[in-house]
């Protein structure tokens, strides 16, 4: 497979040594949302770059009939821009807040907690997510993933990263040098605590999560998930 990277940092790095490893070639590396490129010789784009670049690098892909998955977040406000054009221009597109199969899994072990929590008053809940210094939005894509699965579940209403109201869950975004992510869910009353928790241990989860995702895409149309890839929940 004839991959496309569109952002070359730290991420785009780790997806090009697991590609090749698993036999794909990487065909173009893009560091700028603004230069032309050509997907001519291209079977699958994987889009890891930065917030104000995300959606020009995912339109430019769809527009050469490209499938393309993309893990960059910050840029969600134009997420449901993005999925009416792909579907106006018979497309395929698949975004993941993180295409690690253990964070894939989180989320499904979040949503049944939350249920299930749901029916007691006297919880509050409250996230934390730990990154790198070098992560340039806050909170992470995934822990707002994880916000708007508890909302589905209980009578939160928004999350915030301020000081919470009754009906809005507290998220704390911390950055850590050398933290590759961590995310924590507690539910707290007087009388006890329940938290669940997902460490990653290094950046190649996510790396192996986008080619896997990439693999999966090729010579399919339409809009995805990760759980469409993975066949869980």
């Amino acid at each position: 497979m004839k991959i496309a990277l569109l952002g070359y940092g730290r991420m785009g790095k780790s997806i090009e040594a697991i590609a090749i490893n698993r036999g794909h070639s990487i065909v173009l590396k893009v560091s700028d949302a603004n230069s032309d490129y050509d997907f001519s010789d291209t079977d699958v784009a994987i889009d890891f770059s930065i917030p104000n670049a995300a959606v020009a690098n995912i339109k430019k892909a769809i527009d050469a009939g490209i499938p393309v998955i993309s893990g960059t977040t910050g840029w969600l406000g134009q997420y449901d821009e993005v999925i009416d054009y792909c579907t106006s221009k018979n497309g395929t597109f698949l975004y993941a807040s993180n295409f690690s199969l253990g964070v894939n899994l989180f989320f499904e072990l979040n949503k049944r907690l939350s249920k299930l929590i749901s029916g007691f008053s006297e919880y509050t809940t409250e996230i934390e997510e730990i990154h790198h210094t070098q992560k340039l939005d806050a909170p992470s894509g995934t822990a707002i993933t994880l916000a708007e699965q508890i909302i589905e579940q209980t009578h939160y209403n928004n999350w915030t990263l301020d000081e919470p109201k009754d009906s809005e869950i507290h998220i704390e975004a911390k950055r850590i040098e050398g933290i590759p992510g961590t995310h924590e869910i507690t539910y707290d009353s007087e009388i006890d605590s329940i938290s669940i928790k997902h460490t990653a241990h290094s950046r190649q989860g996510f790396a192996m999560g986008a080619v896997i995702a990439a693999e999966w895409i090729k010579d399919k149309k339409g809009i995805f998930n990760m759980k469409d890839v993975l066949n869980i929940g």
